[in-house]
């Protein structure tokens, strides 16, 4: 039902997306920029391909905790389309958001946990595309805070049905061009609400942690409204200061690293990751101080490019979208068998795109390797009598990287 959902989601996801992007030109508001919106687009699909192989994870500690810790035994047929089972989805949801507030607000203010949460928040934008902007290490301890669910004895596939639709509401929320909406504020999340989280302004930081239902953020306390005198600035603190998916995932597992390197006390090696986000040991802030923020010289990360180069990486970000589709069309027939190959050709894709966006000196010669030694060789290994059986297939991937290259070269 999980997977059925987000499927039929996938379709209406992108066709807002269009829709705002369209919109957003006409109106020159500004809301997009190619590069941004790309990084954020390529931090989603590393997340679902590398989800293949984690959320195993989850399910499986998820299962354990259902089948043998249960205090109660639920019934599946419990939750039908009668009024008691209308009720009974609705709480279920209602616990789930309940449970996904204290998740994503420990995802604030615990180290090691938004080293994982960080990664939504990095883009400097705030549209549909950053809805998509997911992690891809958050597998290693989100799951903690929905064991009571599993505890309670609630079924697998009722949770993991309103958890997909708790994930598909929080979608529309990331939009400016929605604006208040009076009393529906007070009670869910929306998206004048959600502009208040992505805020790294001083006094909406910590602020807005419900999926659907602002009303826990009311009542404990972290709450904030949108504040036309303090118009929001998208971002965080320490800016991502590049369009590398990868690296988005590790940047503040590095910062907090270093620091637990760098300290002599062996109590802050270890309490750095358990403390509140910020906090720093006293000897490292001393020696290695962080300047503090002034939003009033903000200015966004955007290296200039070329028009060729941006069309280039534009292209290519088609094909990237065509590979993760046939790569989730093969776990869907196959599970995680075939797939290792097929995602790492993925994520060394997404790997160059990134540098070439940024201009970095190094990304032609690291996409013309791609384009003629990794493309090739991956595409052999992932089935080697590919060329031979379907020899389309092999003039397909050689004319692919013949014009990859004489578009780059012009770029």
């Amino acid at each position: 039902m999980h997977m059925n959902l987000i499927a039929l989601a996938v379709p209406f996801f992108l066709l807002a997306l269009l829709t705002e992007l369209v919109v957003d030109r006409i109106k020159e508001t500004g809301y997009y920029r190619s590069n941004d919106a790309i990084n954020s687009l390529s931090a989603g699909i590393l997340s679902e391909s590398t989800g293949y192989f984690t959320k195993l994870v989850k399910y499986t500690i998820w299962g354990l905790v259902l089948s043998n810790l249960a205090l109660f035994e639920w019934q599946r047929s419990w939750f039908d389309a009668s009024l008691q089972g209308i009720l009974l989805w609705i709480f279920a949801a209602v616990l789930w958001d309940f449970c996904y507030y204290w998740n994503h607000r420990l995802g604030h203010e615990m180290s090691i946990l938004w080293a994982a949460h960080s990664v939504h928040h990095q883009s400097e934008e705030y549209n549909l595309s950053t809805a998509l902007r997911q992690t891809s290490t958050s597998f290693l301890f989100s799951w903690i805070f929905y064991v009571p669910i599993f505890l309670i004895g609630i079924p697998a596939d009722v949770v993991i049905t309103v958890a997909a639709a708790n994930l598909i509401y929080q979608f529309w929320v990331h939009t400016q061009f929605v604006d208040r909406l009076g009393v529906l504020d007070r009670i869910f999340v929306t998206p004048s609400n959600h502009r208040v989280h992505h805020a790294q302004n001083a006094q909406y930081i910590d602020k807005n942690y419900g999926g659907i239902f602002v009303l826990w953020d009311r009542m404990f306390g972290t709450f904030a409204e949108e504040d036309d005198k303090d118009p929001v600035v998208f971002g965080v603190r320490k800016s991502l200061a590049n369009w590398n998916p990868i690296w988005a995932n590790f940047q503040v597992y590095n910062y907090l690293l270093f620091d637990a390197k760098k300290t002599r006390r062996w109590r802050d090696k270890i309490g750095i990751w358990f403390r509140r986000t910020g906090w720093r040991p006293a000897d490292v802030a001393a020696e290695y101080p962080k300047p503090s923020t002034d939003l009033s010289t903000f200015k966004k990360f955007d290296p200039a490019i070329s028009a060729r180069r941006r069309s280039y990486v534009m292209a290519q970000f088609v094909v990237v979208l065509l590979l993760s589709l046939a790569i989730a069309e093969a776990f869907a027939e196959h599970g995680t068998q075939f797939l290792l190959l097929p995602c790492l050709l993925l994520w060394a894709q997404l790997y160059t795109l990134g540098l070439l966006n940024e201009n970095r000196q190094q990304a032609i010669k690291y996409e013309v390797i791609r384009l003629l030694v990794v493309v090739p060789v991956g595409a052999a290994a992932i089935h080697p009598a590919l060329l031979t059986i379907t020899p389309l297939v092999g003039i397909i991937i050689i004319t692919y990287s013949v014009v990859s290259l004489l578009w780059l070269r012009n770029s």
